[in-house]
């Protein structure tokens, strides 16, 4: 669908909010709505069974938010929100600033700059399916590839009526994706009169990091419909990492320069001399007139080291523009058309170091930098003599390093626009004494993106600027990598730069019709029905710019993906009643689903679950679920073309080695006893397999809802309800790349270059890692099991007002990935790796005060500690744990919020809060790639204060 299309069909969408209740005004002759057939339409479909029926709401273990528990976190991104779940994972979010300088994980979905999403039972963001008034939401791109996960971001707070959450397969009943859990966004449909909204907030350490967010908003009833129109802009401002100590201070917290970069501005030159010594040197400064070697140079040493941590950012800035209009008509008594339509623009960016320029096999790049070097006749060579590449056969340099921060930080500047459009008919009819709800919908959702990257460099010509001084001719410019800071002159900066630019798109295209309502009815009551058909087309893109594609980029290489596959499915699912009014059974019901689709991609495959309602009696509601999964490999798990992936590992062979086994392990895999890691990063190939097939899953969960009657209208409670449940998932099949780390470590200690641990690891003579194969494959399985808990408790009204507390918490037993027999992955409960943590607890207690115009709301979030490996801390006091490790102690924060409707003829409300009341640093993470925590799990240090004002009329 083209720009202009889109465009065209919002406005068209926009246009028929307001024509409708004039056409309806104008048709004075319209019988009167019969108010029961209303009502039928209006019957509830509940997550986690597509029939409709009040008794199914407590069939499954599912979570409703709504509109107002949304305003009261005080936060303005859907995905943040979401994140705070006690049955949420990590997951990506605007606190990530990891853009295109690490390159692309291995399942080809690209960085996700600026995104955020939601990883129910850490299970990962594509194992979560998201869906907006039932149908399937677009999935994200920002320009580094084709993500198989939701950007939630792309979803405004402002047209959210409500959320419901189920956090269990459901893959029967939904299809694909759907293994960690199902989210629902129902969207608002009507709204009596206009309203706008203007909220601004901010960190008080913190310098930088305002949020602000206008909404305006129309909504209402006519005499056959209903309509809603919604304008959303969000602005969050930047915080630089060195705004915090902790973020800013080191590379890894407590460990100084020893974790920073060997690309220093005053360069880092490693080669063999005319006598056949190795030197490792950097320059005593800037020497603008010309260095004279070796006078005007040192020994490489940790103190020349660079910090580039200050350059990166703790908050990335971002924009968010959105139109929203949604409108319902009643064609007749039983028919209503609905049309929606959403358009949002994002405009977000990313910041990182002046981009290192690494020359030489040490590099490890794999590409054109390995081969470059330095002529004899390149005009700033101090030495006399050439610096060629050292392989098998001879050369004398191992590796340069040159930090141009000249040429200023790298900056990643994403533009994303979403676009939404649904349209359908629902409807009932009665039959034979019973009656059947139905429906048809059509959506197409697009996601498409472009990035612009200032500040990285050409290689090619970094080639031709240092080779002989004869073949730099034209608009050639001679490079001086020897002078020291300030000495790369505009000239020669606008010769090997260029400004890069990316895109990426995603798109959906769904057809799907429904229909549900009961069979016959047994002596325990109606057994009851839905079914339906669905539809998918799925395409996506991802254009790097012409320089990456030809390898000639500086930066991290990457090469063009697309591809496109169909989806049709059929499914079918029945409640019976079994028992009902009997001693013990005052409701005993069974739910049976089965889906079969069928992909363009791999063929078909069927999936069914069967459920259990037991309600004892009106106290007590017993319940469980078993059922199986699915998740189809995504467009780029599939397609993703191979890329470059810089992942922080520690290489048990890099000099000094404690352990004598290790060092002879390293020997035998060819290692120099010499070597030392020139840098915190290893270069990884990463990329899809079209040999993939889908992830399996096997799912229970079994529970239960104790509302006692001794808690009803008491004098300490108006009503008590306390639900319990355990889960268990299996991920069979498991789509996703070994962990690098785990894998170089177990390749390292089998000692033998031909284990199956070391396939795909690749030295060179000088020992470096210049090639490490991490793409997909079907790995293994996952297995986690745990148990969730809620305790609401309503108070009677006392004379200062009403009480009510929920408390919420999640308990992980188990969580492994297993990549092979005998062989798992670090992740596990309790043990923080690679970004993302996994607590053991998690826990949420809101306690919710009101009388009056008055309201408050006091929210505490616990999360239990943390154990990771030092990594690169190792050796350094801050590393105290017991072998290795280092603890990341529990946290609470504590958030408060307080609304008073004012007094007057407006309906005006105003709310205040702050969050993180008591200004809870997060606990340092030695394992985390930026900022020295875990942007995932934790808020940024100091509170963040806000206050909005809601006007009606």
């Amino acid at each position: 669908m083209s720009h202009t299309l889109r465009q065209r069909t919002l406005a068209a969408a926009i246009a028929a909010v307001f024509a409708l209740p004039m056409l309806a005004h104008a048709q004075d002759a319209t019988p009167p709505v019969d108010k029961k057939n209303v009502k039928q339409l209006e019957a509830v479909e509940v997550l986690g069974s597509r029939i409709r029926g009040a008794e199914l709401a407590t069939q499954t273990p599912t979570t409703v938010i709504t509109a107002q528990q949304l305003a009261q976190t005080g936060l303005t991104s859907l995905g943040d929100i979401l994140q705070q779940l006690t049955t949420s994972g990590s997951a990506l979010n605007t606190k990530f600033n990891s853009a295109g300088n690490f390159g692309f994980p291995p399942d080809g979905s690209g960085v996700g700059s600026g995104s955020a999403t939601l990883s129910l039972r850490n299970l990962g963001a594509k194992r979560t399916l998201i869906l907006v008034d039932g149908l399937r939401w677009v999935n994200e791109s920002s320009a580094s590839g084709v993500s198989a996960a939701v950007d939630l971001n792309t979803i405004p707070v402002s047209i959210i009526e409500r959320i419901e959450i189920l956090p269990d397969g459901a893959s029967a009943l939904y299809g694909s994706d759907a293994i960690g859990g199902v989210v629902n966004i129902i969207t608002k449909r009507s709204q009596d009169g206009a309203a706008v909204s203007y909220y601004v907030g901010g960190y008080d350490a913190l310098s930088g990091g305002m949020t602000s967010t206008g909404t305006a908003s129309l909504g209402g009833k006519f005499k056959r419909g209903e309509f809603f129109i919604d304008f959303e802009h969000v602005k969050q401002n930047a915080i630089s990492s060195g705004a915090w100590s902790q973020s800013g201070g080191a590379c890894v917290p407590g460990t100084g320069l020893a974790n920073c970069s060997s690309a220093t501005p005053t360069g880092r030159f490693i080669f063999v001399d005319p006598q056949n010594v190795t030197q490792d040197v950097t320059l005593n400064g800037a020497f603008p007139n010309g260095a004279v070697y070796p006078t005007d140079f040192h020994d490489f040493s940790t103190a020349d080291r660079f910090n580039f941590a200050p350059y990166n950012l703790l908050l990335t800035p971002s924009k968010r523009d959105s139109v929203f209009a949604s409108t319902r008509y009643q064609l007749t008594d039983n028919i209503t058309w609905y049309l929606r339509g959403l358009y949002v623009q994002r405009h977000s960016t990313n910041q990182a170091a002046p981009e290192p320029i690494f020359l030489g096999p040490g590099a490890g790049t794999g590409g054109l930098a390995d081969t470059v070097g330095v002529d004899v006749s390149n005009p700033y060579n101090p030495f006399g003599y050439s610096l060629v590449p050292q392989t098998a056969t001879g050369g004398n340099l191992i590796l340069i390093g040159r930090r141009p921060i000249e040429g200023g930080p790298r900056i990643f500047s994403q533009t994303v626009n979403t676009w939404e459009f649904a349209t359908g008919l629902t409807g009932s009819f009665s039959w034979n004494d019973h009656d059947y709800y139905w429906d048809v919908n059509f959506s197409h959702g697009s996601n498409s993106a472009t990035q612009t990257v200032q500040g990285t460099y050409n290689i090619a010509h970094i080639q031709r600027a240092l080779g002989p001084l004869s073949q730099c001719t034209g608009n050639c410019v001679p490079l001086n990598l020897f002078g020291g800071p300030g000495t790369i002159t505009p000239a020669m900066l606008a010769y090997i730069g260029y400004i890069e630019h990316d895109s990426s798109a995603n798109d959906i295209d769904l057809y799907s019709a429904n229909l549900n309502g009961a069979l016959f009815t047994l002596p325990a009551g109606e057994v009851k029905f839905a079914t339906g058909v669905e539809s998918r087309r799925y395409s996506g893109y991802y254009q790097p710019d012409a320089v990456v594609v030809a390898g000639e980029s500086n930066g991290v290489p990457s090469l063009p993906t697309s591809g496109a596959y169909n989806v049709n499915e059929y499914y079918l699912e029945a409640n019976a009643p079994l028992l009902a009014d009997k001693p013990f059974i005052e409701a005993l019901n069974i739910d049976l689903a089965s889906r079969y689709s069928n992909y363009s991609t791999f063929g078909g495959t069927t999936n069914s679950q069967a459920g259990l309602r037991w309600q004892v009696d009106k106290q007590l509601t017993l319940r469980g679920t078993w059922g199986q999964g699915f998740r189809a490999p995504a467009i780029g798990e599939l397609y993703g073309s191979p890329a470059r992936f810089d992942a922080t590992l520690q290489d048990p062979c890099s000099a000094p080695i404690a352990n004598a086994a290790t060092a002879a392990n390293c020997a035998a895999l060819g290692v120099p006893a010499s070597y030392s890691q020139p840098n915190p990063q290893i270069s990884v190939t990463t990329g899809g397999n079209k040999l993939l097939q889908p992830e399996k899953a096997r799912t229970l969960t079994w529970g239960g809802i104790y509302s006692p009657d001794w808690a009803v209208d008491t004098g300490w409670a108006q009503r008590l309800d306390i639900t319990a449940d355990y889960y268990r998932i299996t991920v069979r099949n498991a789509i996703q790349a070994l962990d690098a780390q785990t894998q170089l470590d177990d390749c390292v200690a089998s000692g033998n270059a031909a284990s199956s641990f070391c396939q795909g690891i690749q030295r060179n003579s000088t020992g470096n890692i210049d090639g490490f194969n991490n793409t997909l494959r079907n790995i293994g399985r996952i297995d986690t099991s745990g148990a969730d808990l809620t305790v609401k408790w309503t108070l009677p009204e006392f004379s200062f007002g009403r009480l009510t507390n929920t408390f919420g918490a999640t308990y992980i037993n188990t969580f492994s990935e297993q990549t092979s027999p005998g062989v798992y992955g670090p992740r596990k409960p309790g043990v923080e790796t690679n970004d993302s943590g996994i607590p053991r607890w998690r826990a949420v207690n809101d306690l919710m005060w009101s009388r009056g115009t008055w309201s408050a709301d006091w929210r505490m979030r616990y999360m239990s500690g943390l154990t990771e490996d030092c990594a690169g801390a190792t050796g350094f006091a801050i590393c105290n744990g017991p072998g290795n490790t280092h603890y990341l102690g529990a946290v609470t924060y504590h958030d408060v919020r307080a609304s008073w409707r004012v007094p007057l003829a407006l309906n005006l409300v105003i709310n205040a809060g702050i969050n993180n009341l008591f200004a809870k640093d997060p606990p340092v993470c030695l394992s985390c790639s930026l900022n020295g925590y875990d942007a995932s799990n934790y808020d940024l240090p100091g509170r963040f204060t806000y206050i909005q004002a809601n006007l009606r009329f």
